[in-house]
């Protein structure tokens, strides 16, 4: 099922993954930050809270082509030991997912006995063996408020600690202290002011890993699913998106009455753009590239993913 509303007419080379696609009996899961061609051949397109649901619920399907960043087909990896998990591009990494190895987040546990470990999504799957629970941008306060613990360690993401802190009355500890996404790092106040002025009628809807001073200056601040699902109840009709550019391009073609901007045309996540329809159709064809995790970090790991869900 795909999820994108509008007319839009295929090209050659997407028919013929979708083609291949019912031939190989295979699905093709899509973050928000794909491009449009990508976004239009996809069953099921969201952010990461969504992908990581929809990996959960896989059941007839026997290859999956995981259009995101490594550690968003690890984690359908994770949840679907039993099935083909393939990536088009596998030097699509998440460069904040990096910044926090496993070893890091075994550091601060001995440092920090008493504390839970709540690790954001975006985070390898040796880490995610590390954390008692995971959380993502749109249920990461959620998730903190849900445990016993009064002291939290979260990591990888600094902006989206800050987020949660402000939040909730436990004590959150950042690890590392300098994790970030350099996407929404590129977002200035700058930005936000000159966007006040040449479009002052427009909500500013800003995403939790920009910085706390940005954040501070938009109307809302939102996980890119929660940015979908704002602007179908909100009565406003122009919009400024402060994440990944082609969130907007999934929100220009579901909401065809409203007026839609990026807070800045320069934010691209070059590492998603690396998948292609080429690429898509080769994984297709030569079913590769594998996404394979080692069973011992899959179990520890999967219990993490699925207690996140359970409290989402």
């Amino acid at each position: 099922m795909n999820l994108i509303k509008g007319e839009f007419r295929l090209n050659q080379e997407q028919e013929e993954i979708l083609k291949l696609k019912k031939e190989k009996n295979a699905i093709i899961l899509a973050h928000n930050y794909q491009t449009q061609e990508i976004q239009e051949i996809a069953d099921f397109l969201g952010d990461s809270l969504e992908l990581c649901i929809k990996a959960s619920q896989i059941e007839d399907a026997d290859l999956v082509v995981f259009c995101g960043v490594d550690f968003m087909a690890e984690t359908a990896a994770i949840l679907n030991p039993s099935k083909k998990i393939v990536i088009p591009d596998p030097q699509a990494e998440c460069p904040m997912a990096h910044m926090l190895p496993a070893e890091a987040v075994r550091k601060y546990k001995k440092r920090y006995p008493q504390a839970a470990v709540v690790l954001y999504v975006n985070t390898l799957a040796e880490a995610k063996a590390e954390a008692d629970i995971l959380c993502t941008s749109a249920n990461a306060v959620q998730v903190v408020e849900s445990l016993d613990a009064d002291q939290v360690l979260f990591g990888p993401d600094m902006n989206l600690a800050s987020f949660v802190e402000k939040r909730t009355d436990k004590e959150i500890i950042p690890i590392p202290e300098v994790g970030y996404c350099y996407v929404h790092k590129m977002f200035n106040t700058a930005d936000v002011i000159f966007s006040r002025e040449n479009y002052p009628d427009a909500e500013i809807l800003v995403h939790p890993e920009c910085d706390a001073e940005v954040q501070e200056m938009a109307d809302h601040i939102l996980s890119t699913g929660g940015m979908i699902r704002h602007l179908t109840v909100s009565e406003n009709k122009s919009f400024l998106i402060g994440t990944e550019v082609d969130m907007v391009t999934r929100l220009r073609r579901e909401n065809p009455d409203k007026l839609i901007y990026p807070l800045l045309d320069e934010a691209i996540c070059e590492n998603m753009k690396l998948h292609t329809l080429e690429k898509v159709k080769t994984s297709l064809v030569e079913e590769k590239f594998q996404v394979k995790v080692p069973e011992e970090i899959a179990n520890k790991a999967r219990r993490a993913v699925e207690r996140m869900l359970e409290v989402s």
